[in-house]
């Protein structure tokens, strides 16, 4: 759905002198959903002449494709695109994992191109690749089992209550509305006695490459319209036959995400589908809002307008090539 946004480019283009930067570098674009991310990584791919890393941890599996907003067929053509549907929904894959293997498929990369870019607006799977993770204690896996148990019986608001009271700074800060990271989250509260947030902002490995963050914004209704726009096409490709397709499987982590979570509520008779539909509208424009905070915290990202003319990004981009 992004090649809706596309920011045409003209000939004149050709007449910028790419400078040559002195290390790798990794250009990422950020930025809340629907605001046209894919689109930009792809015209920021064709000119650097490289390829892209998908940090979008909804789009690593292969069952989820319309309720993902996967880039399409001639969008994936384009560009080469790596952690794009790699996955099954029956595998368990953490942020850590991504860590790991999206350095290795860096370092690939750099021994082919001295610029890559990557895109997603999952925040901690960005800060995970370009800062590193915080490291977190082993806990004892029945404390998991517990807490998901909690879940099925008694709903998310009881583990989001007890978050509230064991840890208010994480509560306040991760997307608590995410049964995983809620559940992740009270597992080391539980588990070691100590806040979740204690283990973090610690100091991490340094990385081997240079990093420019690009941000995509808009006034907010621009970005709520695009996104309840998204949410129409979505229904209109075919989202609820998607949907019924993993039903089955609605346990598991991968699907506990906005889009499939409203419409297994459909299935379950708990709702009508209009109401699903607006559901998964009012959820995803709070998502967009928590991915907007999130990036606002880190002063080094260069924001732009999502209509901002490509050259004038580029120029800005090629200052920092230095």
């Amino acid at each position: 759905m992004a090649q809706n946004f596309v920011i045409i480019v003209g000939q004149k283009l050709n007449s910028f002198s790419m400078k040559t930067p002195k290390n790798n570098t990794l250009i990422t674009v950020v930025g809340p959903t629907a605001i046209g991310k894919t689109a930009l990584s792809i015209k920021l791919a064709k000119y650097f002449n490289t390829e892209i890393i998908s940090c979008d941890s909804r789009q690593f599996y292969s069952e989820m494709n319309i309720g993902t907003a996967v880039p399409n067929i001639n969008e994936l053509s384009e560009i080469k695109h790596h952690f794009i549907q790699n996955l099954s929904i029956h595998d368990n894959y953490s942020v850590g994992d991504f860590e790991r293997d999206a350095l290795q498929k860096l370092d690939y990369l750099f021994s082919k191109h001295n610029i890559v870019v990557m895109v997603g607006g999952s925040g901690l799977y960005v800060d995970a690749i370009i800062n590193g993770l915080d490291k977190f204690p082993d806990v004892d896996i029945s404390i998991r089992k517990n807490l998901t148990k909690k879940l099925q019986q008694n709903g998310i608001e009881s583990l989001q209550n007890e978050l509230k009271s064991l840890d208010i700074e994480s509560y306040n800060s991760i997307a608590i509305d995410n049964p995983h990271r809620l559940i992740r989250t009270l597992e080391v509260c539980v588990g070691t006695g100590k806040t979740f947030s204690s283990f973090k902002n610690k100091p991490k490995e340094s990385r081997n490459f240079n990093s420019i963050k690009i941000g995509l914004t808009s006034d907010r209704e621009i970005l709520y319209n695009r996104i309840n726009q998204r949410v129409d096409l979505m229904i209109d490709e075919g989202l609820v036959d998607e949907a019924k397709t993993v039903y089955p499987k609605k346990q598991l982590n991968a699907l506990q995400t906005v889009g499939y979570r409203e419409l297994f509520e459909y299935f379950d008779g708990n709702c009508t589908l209009n109401f699903a539909i607006s559901e998964i509208k009012k959820n995803t424009r709070r998502f967009a809002k928590r991915q907007i905070t999130w990036f606002k915290r880190y002063p080094e990202i260069l924001w732009f307008d999502f209509n901002t003319d490509f050259k004038k990004m580029i120029k800005e981009i090629e200052e920092k090539l230095t």
